[in-house]
């Protein structure tokens, strides 16, 4: 493919879209994703009176607006603004572990910088950041064998890795979770070599012996110290830990691998909340707004609306409401592909796929979270969960996506 040219012609960058030169198969899935959202916010929150979903439509709209601005500028710009981008992204991050400009919420974790009324997370902003890095770093660069490639990938290692600790700092482990996979897929479809890739599923899988073995000590200190309830321990067992890792995220891995540890009140009930509310909609659900897991308060309704609305949505339209959700995102995902293959350069291949990955793992991970596949780990589920940020988030990288394949080939 051919690479990316610096040199761009400014005078095609905001050319009126035609039915040819625009892709509205996932503009189409995007509305009806977003619309069910919207639907079961309200749905989740009726008991409590809270009206988020109005809120998330203005969202919704403003993420619209951005998603079209974006898809009607040349991707190539980005390659440009690459290191502006990064650089402005990692000061947001640094700012927020700030004491006194962070806003604190929830369990003590600092993600948030506030603007007047108006609060963002940086951590978003990253996601956007360390995607163009990866892609404007190896679409110069020459890959082939690992030691050929070793100044690109410490190169990568840095432009990923910091913002990682910095998220990791915050503490949001689900975030900085999410951008590993995205960097590896597009380190993979760049040819490197298949060692690297082996030596990696090595250190992760040594990664996850040290959590699990990390894990058992904190089980075994909750034990010897005869604690009834984790939440008491809660600060005491990370201190001597060589995990960088808090008690309550420890708690979250305990209560999905060994749940009779764990008060079923406490940090497990989430999840097994979410399961009843899943497990009991059936073919077709309970009905809209007839849920009665969120209603009740069973599935806390601080949580129903984001991390858990798939839960609502199970519970509320049952296995047929669930697998149309499953089968727009397979739209989405697939149609991501299909535009990476059909990119002008490899620039715009790896744009389409880093977004592509980075929207399929937060689908897996909160459906299967949802259903007890995998641990609590907070990522909320793109274009239906409540939230400002993560929607002008997903609305900008899908945006980029629709760049790729506007500016596909030149008319």
């Amino acid at each position: 493919m051919v690479k990316a040219s610096r040199n761009i012609d400014l005078s095609h960058l905001f050319k009126v879209t035609t039915r040819e030169r625009f892709d509205w198969m996932t503009p189409v899935c995007l509305v009806l994703l977003a619309t069910f959202g919207v639907f079961f916010i309200y749905s989740a929150q009726m008991a409590s009176g809270r009206e988020q979903w109005e809120q998330q439509i203005v969202w919704l709209v403003a993420g619209a607006i951005l998603y079209l601005a974006v898809a009607l500028l040349d991707y190539r710009l980005w390659l440009r603004w690459s290191h502006w981008v990064y650089l402005f992204s990692l000061v947001l991050l640094l700012l927020v572990l700030v004491p006194g400009i962070g806003e604190t919420r929830g369990m003590g974790a600092r993600r948030w910088l506030g603007i007047g009324a108006f609060s963002f997370q940086p951590s978003e902003s990253a996601k956007l950041a360390v995607l163009i890095m990866t892609a404007a770093t190896l679409t110069g660069a020459k890959i082939g064998t690992v030691r050929d490639s070793i100044q690109t990938l410490i190169k990568l290692a840095l432009a990923a890795g910091i913002p990682m600790v910095l998220i990791l700092a915050e503490p949001d482990l689900g975030t900085a979770l999410v951008l590993a996979p995205m960097v590896f897929a597009m380190l993979y479809i760049s040819n490197l070599s298949a060692r690297f890739f082996t030596a990696a599923v090595g250190v992760f899988a040594l990664l996850v012996g040290l959590v699990a073995l990390d894990t058992w000590r904190y089980a075994t200190f909750l034990e010897d110290n005869n604690f009834l309830k984790p939440q008491e321990a809660r600060g005491q067992y990370e201190a001597r830990s060589w995990l960088p890792l808090h008690d309550y995220q420890r708690e979250r891995v305990l209560a999905f691998i060994a749940p009779d540890k764990i008060d079923p009140t406490g940090i497990g009930w989430n999840q097994h909340q979410s399961l009843i509310s899943v497990g009991s909609g059936g073919l077709t659900g309970k009905g809209w707004t007839e849920g009665t897991q969120a209603k009740l308060g069973y599935l806390p309704r601080g949580i129903a609306h984001n991390d858990f609305i798939f839960s609502v949505i199970a519970e509320e339209k049952g296995f047929l409401g669930s697998i149309t959700v499953i089968g727009l995102f397979g739209v989405v995902l697939w149609n991501g592909i299909r535009i990476a293959g059909l990119a002008r350069d490899r620039f715009g291949a790896l744009l389409a796929l880093g977004v592509t990955v980075l929207i399929a793992v937060h689908v897996f991970v909160n459906i299967a979270m949802t259903i007890g596949l995998v641990p609590v780990t907070g990522i909320p589920l793109p274009f239906i969960s409540y939230g400002g940020t993560f929607v002008l988030s997903c609305c900008l990288l899908q945006g980029l996506v629709q760049s790729v394949y506007r500016f596909r080939r030149d008319f």
